[in-house]
């Protein structure tokens, strides 16, 4: 699809991650990009190692998990309660609030409210949220142009590309890709960059600030997401690290903000320790270098029209699990993404959403069920490790989740594994079946010695990704026969 822009050609939408294939034939694909590879291993390593000294300054960092998870759960309990009392909040506070049950719904509201201005256009802070509903791809549908402040997010917008990462969506493309893009792309959209333009990354950051400050200052309608939203205030909270948050926060006449219902908060005490987990599991750092807050409208300060859209979009339905409602207290820090070994090799596209890594492997199923490839073969995109659980500052359980999930996929009609899964019950149910079990594997084990198995029939798709261990040539039980003479 592809619009008329302000000023220049035509401007080509971003891709989106309908169709794409399962987990394993895309992850075989990201595995042969090198380069790629290289860009994700020195992006991750450099944030978690980052990461791991801001947090190893703090005596009670298990205590501030504690109470951040603790904070969520509460939240999560009595949901239905704090939401009610959010929009009482927020309504007292002039603001509008909407409630979306799905994406459709909550692009329909957005669009009414754009019309009703009368624009052509729209700036729009990093959020998630608008990502996982398609907004821009239903805004350029309409004709009205939205663009990206976000420096990474700019980058993937004008690359014509998709997010790989919850927190630097551009982390798959090195500095020498995003000169190129940047010289390419600015001047079909805007202001073109320099064309001595070099890949400093402080000569890219002042292209990109020079490109995006036209769009800042004739903007009348922003568009944002929410860290968090504070029920007893109204308040919501955006953290970023450039100050285009603020812009558009600011600026703007009109400012919607699109907010998944799981962003509550009870209090605003329950915000303390958010803001001390997050920035440190974030980007590594002590605080947020810009923290935006904001509670309804007021008369000559910031946007006069603020409207809020609850979203639903599948969180009631993973409310309603009482083991899966944990991955929603995830707070999008990216921790579990760049300590995660399947994801530094495989990059986040490969996980068919804007929600990468082990907490899209559980996030994306609920959300959007296990009837796609894509989503049903999610759930097995983990070594269960367990470095996600270690790295969550909320202490979402990511490895046990990821366990659930691969027992309802193959409880849903996934033949082969179920099968397997029952035979072996069925093996090991039985101390006679299970000792006749180990003498034959021990007759393929010496049948096959200094062999590497490649193959086993039924099971090709399995060993095209590894080999298949060789068999002991006895057991447990027999080496203890011939040790010591006792058979029992």
């Amino acid at each position: 699809m592809s619009t008329q822009t302000r000023g220049g050609p035509v401007q080509e939408t971003s891709p989106t991650f309908v169709g794409m294939p399962a987990f394993p034939d895309a992850a075989r694909e990201a595995l042969d990009n090198t380069q790629q590879r290289r860009n994700l291993r020195h992006a991750t390593h450099t944030i978690r190692d980052k990461r791991a000294a801001v947090v190893e300054e703090l005596p009670g960092w298990e205590a501030l998990r504690v109470a951040g998870a603790d904070a969520k759960d509460e939240a999560l309990t009595h949901l239905g309660d704090y939401l009610e009392q959010l929009e009482e909040s927020l309504t007292a506070q002039g603001a509008t609030v909407h409630w979306a049950r799905d994406a459709v719904e909550a692009n329909r509201i957005v669009l009414e409210i754009v019309r009703a201005k009368e624009v052509d256009e729209v700036v729009k802070v990093k959020s998630m949220v608008t990502q996982e509903i398609e907004l821009n791809e239903a805004l350029e549908e309409a004709g009205i142009h939205a663009w990206e402040t976000d420096l990474a997010e700019l980058i993937v917008q004008l690359g014509h590309d998709r997010p790989s990462h919850i927190l630097v969506p551009a982390i798959h493309r090195n500095r020498s890709e995003i000169r190129e893009i940047f010289l390419r792309e600015m001047a079909k959209v805007g202001r073109p960059a320099p064309e001595d333009l070099t890949d400093d990354p402080a000569r890219l950051a002042e292209a990109a600030r020079l490109h995006l400050r036209e769009k800042f200052l004739r903007a009348k309608v922003g568009i944002s997401g929410a860290n968090f939203a504070i029920a007893d205030t109204g308040t919501l909270v955006v953290v970023e690290s450039e100050g285009n948050g603020r812009m558009c926060l600011t600026l703007p006449e009109t400012l919607v903000s699109v907010v998944g219902i799981e962003k509550v908060l009870p209090t605003w005490d329950d915000l303390a320790p958010m803001m001390q987990l997050l920035p440190r599991s974030s980007t590594g750092e002590r605080m947020n270098p810009y923290t935006t807050m904001w509670t309804g409208a007021h008369d000559g300060d910031g946007p006069q029209d603020v409207h809020v859209i609850l979203l639903d979009n599948g969180r009631s339905h993973v409310l309603a699990d009482t083991v899966g409602r944990e991955a929603l207290r995830c707070i999008r820090c990216s921790a579990c993404l760049n300590v995660c070994p399947v994801y530094e090799r495989t990059g986040g596209h490969a996980y068919g959403s804007v929600y990468p890594g082990p907490i899209g492997a559980v996030l994306n199923p609920q959300l959007r069920g296990t009837s796609s490839d894509i989503d049903a073969s999610l759930p097995y995109a983990s070594s269960l490790c367990g470095a996600c659980f270690d790295a969550c500052p909320v202490r979402i359980n990511i490895p046990e989740l990821l366990v659930e999930l691969r027992g309802r996929v193959t409880a849903e009609g996934h033949v082969a594994e179920g099968a397997a899964m029952r035979a072996a019950a069925w093996v090991l149910s039985d101390p006679k079946r299970l000792a006749g079990a180990q003498k034959v594997s021990g007759l393929v084990g010496r049948a096959v010695a200094d062999r590497t198995i490649r193959s086993l029939p039924g099971l090709g798709a399995w060993t095209d990704a590894r080999d298949v261990p060789t068999p002991p040539t006895e057991s447990f039980r027999q080496w203890w026969a011939r040790e010591r003479g006792d058979d029992r």
